[in-house]
């Protein structure tokens, strides 16, 4: 039983206001340190970029100098000298015997000759300022074997001496020196290009790495000093809060977004500490209520049980002598009379019932001490026992199945049982008998304990309101009770962590389902 109360306030909802982000406007923000930071690094990355290209471009330079054109050319002119040697012996041999076969080797090396010039003029189409001196070996083998080699050939009478010849051939060994000379040279030139190049490279590469590692160690000192430190600086002064140092002021330095963020933080402890506060005195005033109501209903739980047995004697005093002018003067008195006296006892005698119920009602949760292992099936069985004189009334059947052992108080789950089972008998369909029936299955953690009847029924829009209590469906002339029975089952039900309720159900009857904690070692399974 409770009394009123003042009604508890709920906490007032204090507005978080952020304090206005000032903090750090004198820094740059990070975003455009950021962004910097890559416009830095992209000169960089671009910096090097052009150096490694153009060091590439060098080496690359160098290397067609000498094995595309410095190298074939001075092969070609090799093969050049040979061919003219080759058809200086030719001509020679053919002088000294006259035989046609010693001009072989002078038709092979005048092929050979045309093929080596056609090979150095394609090597040195890049080297322009080689091109007079290989006019110059070309014209002087012209001369040589127009002015020479072909009249000694043809045996032209006026064909020049040998001494004319070897003046001719000195010409050509001469031009064709000078080419070998000048490509050796380019091809030197080209050598230490190419080692040039090589050298460039090497630097590059290490001013590129240099440049590299540079830039990474002032990525990572300025990440550290700008980001990492404040932010652990942050993390600390907050774990000191979270820690109950709830007067420590949150206050960083570092960029602009992170020094917003600590003041961010610091406005919301002031927040919670605000809320924190309200609650406190909140807190004590529930707690203040809470030991007044408990008082209060210690107050009313004694009153109750007083003012029942206070009210007992006068009501056993009124029914008794009631039910003594009931018997004494029954057909003495007239008919009028005989229904008022029968009225009193009927009244007084539900008046005590009514009595017994709520006391019954008002001990439901005041102890646990009666708490164990209970065997619902003896219980169970007690029920019917307490039962069996109306049972017999009505003529009714009650269906015990298997029942479980749950933890509970005995005497509250006998009181269960006899209220749901005393109503499956008493809710009876006029003409029919009553047959209760009462189950049990597992259902997780629970036990599901169904008490199902053919009787009346209840509607379904009726299935809250018979728990509450004094509600009644039916007039008391139609079925007896206080009409606090199934609120005495609800009560009995919640205090063992239960529930109750109806199941919808499209027959007749009602069929009332209640859930009860297994015991530990079976709800560990």
């Amino acid at each position: 039983m409770t009394v009123p109360t003042e009604p508890v306030r709920r906490p007032r909802r204090f507005p978080l206001r952020l304090r206005p982000n000032t903090a750090g406007t004198g820094r740059w923000p990070l975003a455009r340190v950021f962004v910097v930071g890559a416009v830095l690094a992209g000169l960089v990355a671009s910096g090097t970029v052009v150096l490694g290209a153009t060091a590439l471009w060098r080496l690359t330079e160098a290397r067609t100098a000498l094995l595309g054109q410095a190298g074939p050319a001075l092969l070609a002119v090799k093969d050049l000298a040979n061919a003219q040697l080759d058809q200086e012996t030719g001509v020679r041999g053919f002088l000294l015997t006259g035989r046609p076969q010693f001009l072989e080797p002078y038709r092979a090396g005048v092929a050979s000759s045309q093929d080596a010039v056609n090979q150095l003029r394609a090597a040195t189409d890049e080297l322009p300022a080689i091109g007079p001196e290989i006019d110059a070996a070309v014209q002087a083998e012209q001369d040589w074997r127009l002015g020479y080699a072909e009249p000694v050939i043809a045996g032209d009478a006026t064909a020049p001496g040998p001494d004319a010849g070897e003046m001719y051939f000195d010409r050509v060994r001469r031009t064709t020196g000078v080419v070998q000379e000048r490509l050796s040279q380019l091809r030197l030139e080209a050598r230490e290009e190419l080692a040039s190049a090589a050298s460039f490279i090497a630097w590059s590469s290490a001013a590129i790495g240099v440049t590299l590692l540079v830039l990474l160690a002032v990525v990572g000192i300025g990440l550290r000093r700008m980001v990492l430190r404040p932010v652990s600086a942050l993390a600390a002064q907050v774990r000191e809060v979270v820690a109950g140092d709830t007067d420590r002021q949150v206050d960083v330095e570092g960029p602009r977004e992170i020094r917003e963020l600590g003041a961010d933080v610091d406005a919301m402890r002031s927040h919670i500490l605000r809320e924190l506060d309200h609650a406190q005195v909140v807190n004590r005033r529930l707690d203040d209520q809470a030991r007044e109501l408990e008082r209060s209903n210690r107050d009313l739980e004694q009153f109750a049980y007083v003012a029942s047995h206070d009210l007992q004697e006068p009501l056993r005093k009124v029914a008794t002598f009631c039910q003594l002018l009931q018997r004494r003067y029954a057909g003495k008195l007239d008919e009028r009379a005989d229904q008022y006296i029968a009225f009193a006892v009927d009244g007084a005698q539900r008046m005590q019932q009514l009595i017994n119920d709520l006391l019954a009602f008002s001990r439901v949760g005041r102890s646990t001490e009666n708490f164990g292992r209970v065997d619902l099936g003896a219980v169970a069985a007690a029920a019917v026992e307490q039962l069996e004189q109306a049972r017999d009334e009505v003529g009714g059947e009650i269906v015990l199945g298997s029942l479980p052992t749950v933890p509970g108080d005995p005497g509250l789950l006998r009181a269960l049982m006899a209220n749901l089972i005393g109503n499956g008998l008493k809710f009876h369909r006029e003409g029919v008998a009553p047959v209760v029936r009462v189950d049990a299955q597992r259902d997780g953690a629970t036990w599901a304990i169904t008490v199902a009847d053919n009787g009346i029924g209840i509607e379904p829009e009726y299935g809250e309101k018979v728990f509450v209590i004094f509600q009644r469906l039916h007039g008391r002339d139609a079925y007896s009770g206080t009409g606090i029975g199934l609120a005495l089952a609800k009560k009995i039900v919640e205090f063992h962590k239960g529930h109750i309720g109806l199941v919808p159900s499209d027959g007749p009857g009602t069929t009332i389902r209640v859930t009860l904690p297994a015991l530990s070692e079976e709800a560990a399974k």
